[in-house]
């Protein structure tokens, strides 16, 4: 399956107006309507079409940068789908018709722009996950100006009407015989030039600073988790509402777990006496519990005879859920560890255990050199 980003020939850094603009381009040069029912153009559009509905998706596009086309399975219909040539057509010339009719309704002004959503990506550990945690972040973002309190004007001077457009916010242009109205452009759609700008913020009327805002983390997050935070994004133009901030989670890996969805997977060694002879080990656990003090240890008994790659499920003691009070498992996959750097003496005391065994000590080396001799009989033809 080829790179969505190949798809729509732009670079995985790409903002959204990058994205929407080759998308524009291509969805035209392709679509089928267009192409007398080109099988293959009807191929690439799909394709298109596919690419930008999850590239389009900020949450989506995070999946799929993480993992790629797993990431994203099944979820290709959920962003903004384009079929019909007038829908093509929307979102194609949707900057130039916009909100004609709602700037009419408006009295012909464009009102105050909102501010642009932002994204952060944070890492944080499997603890945090796993019991909710408080954590500060820093972060850029565009702040309405103090100075001049979001005008762009010096202090003690106004904005003046635009000369342009007449204070409207917006211009209309025939093309053909479409009659198209878009913001203007001198003035940006506020029906204001700033004459002597504000020194502060050269006449933006916002200034980028770094702020500390804190963040709940909920317990039970896992990757690629989506944390929206409204009215933390830039501030918008001239006095207009501020953008949402969207905070993209990922587990950092863990020395001594790995997650599996709810349950948590621990291999913890045993002595080779032990799972001989059966007992008792401690395994790490995140939280203390039933039969788990307050070093976070699990006691985990061992079955006399354990082999490696016995595991012992301990229920309710893997992650929390979500969205409901359910628990996974820690799962503990038990390795026996054979002892190295003997004394002569333990060697002796090996060689004469060894010499007492049999089969019924080793059932599967009796059974696997059974069948390797079945084998090597076929072999030779013996």
């Amino acid at each position: 399956m080829r790179d969505y980003y190949e798809i729509l020939g732009v670079e995985r850094s790409c903002d959204g107006a990058i994205l929407k603009a080759s998308f524009r381009k291509l969805a035209m040069e392709h679509h089928p309507d267009r192409n007398g029912g080109c099988e293959e153009a009807a191929g690439r559009f799909k394709e298109i079409n596919e690419a930008y509905s999850i590239l389009s998706d900020p949450q989506k596009r995070a999946a799929y940068d993480r993992f790629g086309h797993a990431g994203v399975n099944g979820a290709g219909g959920g962003g903004p789908q384009f079929h019909d040539v007038n829908d093509i057509f929307k979102e194609v010339f949707g900057d130039a018709f916009g909100d004609m009719f709602g700037a009419r309704q408006r009295g012909g002004r464009a009102g105050p722009a909102r501010g642009q959503d932002l994204r952060y990506d944070l890492e944080i550990t499997l603890e945090q996950a796993y019991a909710s945690a408080e954590v500060e972040i820093d972060v850029p973002a565009a702040l309405t100006c103090e100075t001049c309190d979001g005008s762009g004007a010096t202090p003690g001077t106004s904005p003046t009407t635009c000369t342009t457009c007449g204070g409207q916010g917006r211009v209309r242009a025939s093309q053909g015989f479409f009659a198209i109205e878009r913001a203007c452009p001198r003035c940006g759609g506020s029906g204001q030039m700033v004459m002597d700008p504000c020194k502060s913020c050269r006449g933006q009327g916002q200034v980028r600073r770094e702020r500390t805002l804190s963040v709940r983390i909920p317990a039970g997050v896992d990757d690629g988790a989506r944390i929206r935070l409204a009215g933390e994004g830039d501030a918008g133009v001239r006095g207009g509402p501020r953008g949402d901030l969207y905070i993209f989670l990922s587990l950092r890996p863990h020395d001594l777990f790995e997650r599996d969805g709810l349950d948590l997977l621990c291999t913890v060694p045993v002595p080779m006496a032990t799972a001989a002879l059966g007992g008792e080990i401690d395994a790490p656990c995140l939280l203390g519990g039933e039969n788990c003090d307050g070093a976070a240890k699990q006691v985990v008994k061992v079955p006399e005879g354990t082999q490696t790659g016995r595991t012992v499920r301990l229920k309710g003691r893997g992650m929390p859920s979500l969205r409901s009070r359910e628990r996974g498992d820690l799962v503990v996959e038990l390795y026996v560890e054979t002892p190295a750097k003997l004394t002569g003496r333990q060697k002796e005391l090996l060689r004469e255990f060894a010499g007492l065994c049999g089969e019924q000590q080793h059932p599967q080396s009796a059974s696997f050199i059974g069948k390797a001799k079945r084998f090597w009989s076929g072999v030779t033809g013996g």
